[in-house]
């Protein structure tokens, strides 16, 4: 295997009973890619608060550290601002292995990909994705973004939206939460998909998503991966099969860009597959 997974058990250590965003799903994961063979490390580099806040608002980081926030779906649980920084290590060091020329993979949670600069939501503390993309900005380099997961990445796109520099192309399903990316706008370019969408149609989409990237020319491509495109997804209603997700992985990688990825969402039981096949064509 020519790229590496960064991973930590230590962010098996939050949960609540009956919520999807489980810790099975990295511990799983783990111990099927190291099965398999797959390069698995620990973070090579450490998340600080610092980097967090070259992204979200000082007041947001503050939040996170204390838990006075409050939203249903993103609980404040105890220890969560140093496992949410455990999971941006696992992105930064995605990005900086990516930047020198080795494809990446952060297995970590929580994910990030709904989290504003200011707000926290939809599982998500603090946004790994942008704050890993941003590093790698201002060490000079162009990033385009691709987020594949079945929900929009708001978050992200907030963030984008106030970057010129950057690209963000979403591929999501439409309606369902959070109930934004319905249109394109600046540097961020949306591709709602309804819900039943199959394999075909799937891959036609990101195939004009893909050839969007290319005419950018990005230095390094980031990956916001998640599975809950999956047909058996049990919060969402597209219907991609297992052997898609290598056939996503394999026209990511033919872009031929530097690239990383890091996981977001995907609830199905079949998680570790899924991500197991993505990985044998990203790398």
């Amino acid at each position: 295997m020519k790229g590496v997974i960064f991973t930590d058990p230590s962010v098996t250590g939050y949960h609540s009973p009956g919520h999807p965003e489980a810790p099975w799903r990295v511990s799983r994961t783990a111990a099927r890619l190291r099965a398999a063979g797959f390069d698995l490390r620990a973070p090579s580099v450490r998340a600080t608060g610092a980097d967090v806040r070259r992204v979200h608002s000082e007041e947001h980081w503050n939040a996170v550290e204390t838990g006075l926030f409050f939203d249903a779906d993103t609980p404040a649980h105890d220890g969560i601002a140093e496992i949410a920084l455990t999971s941006l290590s696992g992105a930064l060091s995605a990005a900086e292995a990516a930047a020198v020329g080795t494809p990446a993979f952060s297995l970590m949670r929580p994910p990030g990909h709904h989290a504003g600069p200011e707000r926290i939501a939809g599982f998500c503390y603090m946004n790994n994705l942008a704050i890993a993309v941003d590093r790698l900005a201002r060490g000079g380099r162009s990033v385009a973004i691709l987020d594949i997961d079945v929900h929009h990445g708001d978050g992200t796109e907030a963030v984008a939206l106030t970057r010129p520099d950057w690209f963000f192309v979403s591929l999501h399903q439409s309606p369902l939460y959070p109930g934004t990316g319905l249109a394109s706008r600046g540097n961020c370019v949306n591709l709602p998909l309804a819900a039943g969408t199959d394999e075909r149609a799937y891959l036609g989409a990101l195939d004009g998503a893909l050839r969007l990237i290319a005419d950018r020319k990005p230095e390094v491509l980031a990956v916001s991966a998640g599975f809950d495109t999956y047909k058996d997804c049990p919060i969402a209603g597209l219907a991609l099969d297992r052997p898609t997700y290598r056939r996503i992985g394999e026209r990511i990688a033919a872009l031929g860009l530097p690239r990383f990825g890091v996981l977001e969402g995907g609830y199905a039981d079949a998680l570790p597959e899924l991500i197991e096949n993505f990985l044998l064509g990203f790398f």
